[in-house]
C-alpha cells in the first residue's frame, strides 16, 4: 500500500453535484404555480360588437358567454338561466377580487344581457364589463 493514498477514496468521481440546483428548480416551479392566475374562457367564440371606447379589462377573470341562439356558457358549460347565479358565486367564491366580462354575441338578445348583468349583481359581483371590439 502505498503511504500518499490512504486518504484517497476511489467513490469520489470529480464531478459536479447537482442535488441543489434542482431542488431550487422544483422550489421555484411550485412557487409559480401556487401564485399564478389562470384564466377562465366562457366556451364559445362570439362575434363582439364594436365599441370606439373599448378598454382592455386587465383583471378579468370570469367569463361569460352569449351565443346568437341564446345559449349562455361560463367556464366552458353550457348553463340554464336559474343556474347562472349559483355558478357565478362559485366562481366569486374562488377569486373574491374577481370581475365578470360578459362576451354577448353581435346577434344576442339585449334580454339575456340583463339576465346575466343581474345575476352577476345578485352574486355579488360589482365589476361588470361588456366585451367589444375596438374598430
Amino acid at each position: 500500500m502505498d503511504p500518499f493514498e490512504i486518504g484517497r477514496h476511489d467513490d469520489d468521481d470529480g464531478g459536479i453535484d447537482l442535488t441543489p440546483m434542482l431542488d431550487v428548480v422544483f422550489i421555484m416551479l411550485i412557487f409559480f404555480i401556487v401564485t399564478a392566475s389562470f384564466v377562465r374562457e366562457a366556451g364559445i367564440d362570439v362575434l363582439r360588437p364594436p365599441a370606439e371606447t373599448a378598454d382592455k379589462q386587465d383583471k378579468a377573470n370570469i367569463f361569460v358567454a352569449l351565443s346568437p341562439a341564446g345559449e349562455i356558457w361560463v367556464d366552458r358549460k353550457r348553463v340554464a338561466p336559474a343556474q347562472l347565479r349559483p355558478a357565478l358565486e362559485r366562481l366569486k367564491a374562488e377569486n373574491p377580487q374577481g370581475s365578470i366580462v360578459i362576451q354577448a354575441d353581435r346577434e344576442s338578445r339585449s334580454e339575456q344581457l340583463m339576465q346575466v348583468m343581474d345575476a352577476a349583481r345578485q352574486a355579488g359581483i360589482v365589476d361588470v364589463a361588456i366585451a367589444a371590439e375596438t374598430p
